[in-house]
């Protein structure tokens, strides 16, 4: 069954086993490997419950092994330093006694000062565009039947594109701008606890990215022409936001070589007001009966 909105509020209630250690597990969604973003936001959470009165405004983290989303998954946290105004944690996500992930995450308390942001892009609003789903069926069967996979077990995390002739077959040779923008959320109702908030981002943050390099060249992460993986992933966390609520996630790419792709991404709230900004390399691997790509 896809998740709903509270399930996805019990995955990221993670248990606490010992001192600053955690146990986190993955849903029955078909992932063949544990989702980037799931690891992500357990290891965020782990990190924030070994800190008091500061919010996480920065994570840094290294996919390391593919993580078996059958096995529990191990959180082991490291105080690095708890400072007067920044407090700093280290988190090792571990199975069978391997580290498949490693996130680094800082903690700043509220402080005033200058304030700027780059402005949102005009955009349609979320309500007025299409469906994902309903838009493959114009590029046919197969399309439509690979991208409904997909949102079966991304859910809850809903997406509008606003250009979904992106997704069609570019012309012989055409490389696409890698750009593209969409509105994402979690569908349903979350708690208003900010932290359980700033999970939810962070588990949908690594949704979505690596589509940016492909689809300038005429791919998806769905079509199953590539392997795809999230190598490592960055987050910063500017202003507060509803992640229960539709934001616009501007993406572009400005590298693609070696089978690796780099993607940075601006998260907007439907207000304008700039709530995170995002970066990422992942491995874009053509598969082996496609490599004359």
């Amino acid at each position: 069954m896809p998740l709903t909105a509270a399930d996805l509020v019990a995955l990221l209630d993670i248990e606490p086993i010992g001192p600053d250690r955690f146990v986190g597990r993955s849903p029955a969604n078909r992932w063949p490997r544990v989702y980037g973003g799931q690891a992500i936001a357990q290891a965020l959470v782990a990190a924030s419950r070994t800190v008091e009165a500061r919010a996480p405004h920065s994570l840094h983290a290294y996919f390391i092994l593919p993580g078996d989303p059958a096995e529990p998954i191990l959180f082991e946290v490291e105080r690095i330093r708890d400072g007067r105004s920044f407090t700093t944690r280290r988190v090792v996500a571990r199975q069978r006694g391997d580290a498949i992930f490693i996130l680094a995450a800082s903690f700043h308390i509220e402080e005033t000062g200058l304030e700027h942001q780059f402005p949102a892009p005009s955009a349609p609003e979320p309500d007025r565009l299409v469906d994902p789903l309903a838009a493959a069926a114009l590029f046919g069967e197969k399309a439509q039947r690979r991208l409904q996979g997909l949102l079966e077990r991304i859910r809850p995390i809903e997406f509008r594109p606003l250009d979904l002739a992106r997704y069609a077959p570019p012309a012989a040779g055409i490389v696409r701008e890698p750009k593209q923008s969409l509105w994402v959320r979690i569908g349903g109702a979350l708690p208003d606890d900010p932290a359980v908030h700033r999970a939810a981002l962070a588990y949908l943050s690594d949704m979505t990215l690596l589509d940016t390099a492909l689809v300038a060249h005429g791919h998806t992460i769905s079509d199953g022409r590539f392997q795809v993986a999230s190598l490592d992933h960055a987050l910063w966390l500017h202003r507060p936001f509803r992640a229960d609520d539709w934001l616009l996630y501007v993406q572009d790419s400005p590298n693609a070589h070696g089978a690796r792709g780099l993607t940075r991404g601006l998260i907007y709230t439907r207000a304008g007001v700039l709530a995170a900004s995002v970066a990422q390399e992942g491995l874009m691997r053509p598969l082996k009966r496609d490599a004359a790509l």
